[in-house]
């Protein structure tokens, strides 16, 4: 009997900022593939209500609260997920933060705090599970990086350098993670309707800018990225690896 291409029966997917945009939207289009989802956050009553969403479609769905900016956390927390569910199948890294400021603005701390959560924070995230996933030979990791990673924008450096990062980090996991079963790989998204966006949202002149430069004339929704996750966790995208993959309604390759 031959396997779905895109089922992920039996497979407990870990995906971190879960609790509401892309991350919440992942989780859900990996739990309707069949995957069992823990949701992170730092919250652990906003994930239990998200949680209890996907329960009451019939998906299973738990919580794994601790914030993955503290290693000492994130290692408890592999553990603990791993020692109910019996293993993590497939990472998705997508808890990240935003700081925009002018360069002579932008104060070290903020650099730092920024690239602590969105670069730090993912190959601690990484290592940790990774070496939960080596015994068994079977893994992916999926981590989310940025249009922003591959092009510029004024103000938004140590995000832009650490959504960069991530892709440099997909590559070098995916050379040495290969040999033993595991695939690392990138989502890249463009501008979405998240909360992180919603200061930008709020001016129509910049929401117009922005439409105007996206072939497909809208922003993007977060349900728009679920898809390709689930590709990236399943059995059709067994020999993709060390990739990224650009979700931006072509933005990045308009003139």
């Amino acid at each position: 009997m031959t396997t779905p291409l895109f089922s992920l029966d039996g497979r407990v997917a870990l995906v971190t900022g879960a609790s509401r945009g892309l991350g919440f939207a992942m989780a859900e289009g990996l739990a309707e593939a069949g995957a069992a989802v823990v949701l992170n956050g730092r919250d652990p009553a906003t994930l239990e209500a998200r949680a209890a969403e996907l329960r009451a479609r019939g998906f299973a769905a738990s919580v794994a609260a601790f914030d993955v900016a503290d290693e000492a956390a994130v290692r408890a927390g592999v553990d603990s997920v791993v020692a109910v569910n019996g293993a993590i199948d497939i990472l998705i890294a997508n808890a990240g933060i935003h700081h925009a400021r002018p360069l002579g603005e932008l104060r070290t701390e903020d650099w730092r705090r920024v690239m602590a959560t969105n670069l730090d924070a993912c190959f601690i995230l990484a290592q940790q599970v990774a070496m939960k996933m080596i015994p068994r030979r079977s893994g992916r990791i999926i981590f989310m990086s940025s249009l922003t990673g591959l092009m510029g924008r004024a103000t938004i450096h140590a995000y832009a350098a650490s959504k960069a990062g991530l892709l440099g980090l997909t590559r070098s996991l995916a050379a040495e993670l290969g040999p033993d079963g595991i695939t690392c790989n990138a989502i890249a998204p463009g501008y979405f309707e998240t909360d992180m966006s919603a200061k930008m949202r709020s001016d129509p002149a910049a929401v117009e800018r922005i439409v105007n430069r996206v072939p497909l004339r809208r922003w993007g929704r977060p349900r728009d990225v679920a898809g390709v996750a689930v590709f990236l966790a399943s059995p059709a995208a067994a020999y993709i690896n060390g990739q990224q993959i650009v979700v931006d309604g072509g933005m990045g390759v308009a003139l």
